[in-house]
C-alpha cells in the first residue's frame, strides 16, 4: 500500500521518506522515536488499538501536527478515538485511490477530511457530553460579537436561535459565522465545533504554548511511513 501512497503523492511537491513504526500494545509508545514533521499519514493496517497508541503518541511529542489515517473502513468504534485524539483526516483505502492527494493538501492546510456522516455523528456525541467549553482563545483577530456567536455555535444553535439568543438579524449571524470559519482555516460549522474540541483536550482552548519549536514544513506518511517536505505547505496553510 504504501508504494501506491508514494505514487498518488509523487505528483504533488511534496519529499518523501519512508518510516517504518512497529509499536505494540504490550511495549507501548514510549521508545517511538518520531521524526518532526508538519504531517502525518498513518497506514492503518494494525490492530486498532496500536493505531490509536500511535496517533495519541505522535500528537503528544508535536502537537501541532496534522494527522490522516487510512485505514479498510471506519466506523464509530474506530472512528471517533481517532478523533478524540486529535486526527484532522479519515479516509478509506477504496477513497485514498482517488482523493488521497487532495486530501493531503487539505489537511495539511489546517482542514479537515472526514465523512460527513461520521463528523456529524461525532459532532453530535460531543455536544451530548461537553457540558462546559472553557474560555475560547482561537486566533487573535476574533471580535467580541464573533466570540458570542462562536460560543453559541458551541452549543449547537441554528442561526435562527442565535439571531434571537443575541438580539441580532440572521444576516449578521451568517456574517459572522462565515468570518469565524474563515479566521479559523475551516469549511463546515462540523469542523469547527471538533477543531474546538481537539484543541480543548485535556483543556479547552487553554492557550497552551506548543513545547517544540516551528519545523521543516513537512509531512510524514507512517505505519510503514514516508516523510514528506513541501516548499509551498507553510504559504498555504498559514500554521506551523
Amino acid at each position: 500500500m504504501l508504494e501506491e501512497f508514494q505514487h498518488l503523492l509523487s505528483h504533488l511537491e511534496f519529499r518523501l521518506k519512508v518510516e517504518c513504526f512497529k509499536p505494540s500494545p504490550a511495549a507501548g509508545p514510549g521508545r517511538l522515536s518520531l521524526p518532526r514533521a508538519h504531517m502525518y499519514v498513518t497506514d492503518a493496517h494494525a490492530p486498532r488499538q496500536v493505531i490509536q497508541m500511535l496517533v495519541a503518541k505522535i500528537q503528544d511529542t508535536y502537537p501541532t501536527v496534522r494527522q490522516l489515517v487510512v485505514a479498510e473502513r471506519f466506523t464509530e468504534t474506530n472512528a471517533f478515538p481517532l478523533l478524540r485524539l486529535g486526527a484532522k483526516g479519515l479516509l478509506t483505502y477504496p477513497e485514498a485511490r482517488q482523493k488521497l492527494p487532495e486530501a493531503v493538501e487539505v489537511v495539511a492546510a489546517g482542514g479537515f477530511w472526514v465523512p460527513r456522516r461520521l463528523l456529524s455523528q461525532f459532532v453530535d456525541w460531543i455536544l451530548g457530553r461537553q457540558r462546559r467549553w472553557l474560555a475560547v482563545k482561537g486566533p487573535t483577530n476574533i471580535t467580541v460579537r464573533e466570540r458570542e456567536v462562536l460560543h453559541t455555535l458551541l452549543e449547537n444553535l441554528s442561526n435562527k436561535e442565535i439571531a434571537s439568543k443575541l438580539r441580532i438579524s440572521e444576516r449578521t449571524v451568517k456574517f459572522h459565522v462565515s468570518s469565524l470559519l474563515a479566521k479559523f482555516g475551516v469549511r463546515r460549522r462540523w469542523d469547527l465545533i471538533l477543531l474546538c474540541f481537539q484543541d480543548s483536550s485535556p483543556g479547552l482552548w487553554a492557550g497552551r504554548k506548543d513545547r517544540y519549536p516551528s519545523y521543516t514544513k513537512a509531512g510524514l506518511l507512517t505505519s510503514c511511513h514516508a516523510r514528506i517536505r513541501s516548499r509551498n505547505l507553510r504559504s498555504r496553510s498559514g500554521l506551523v
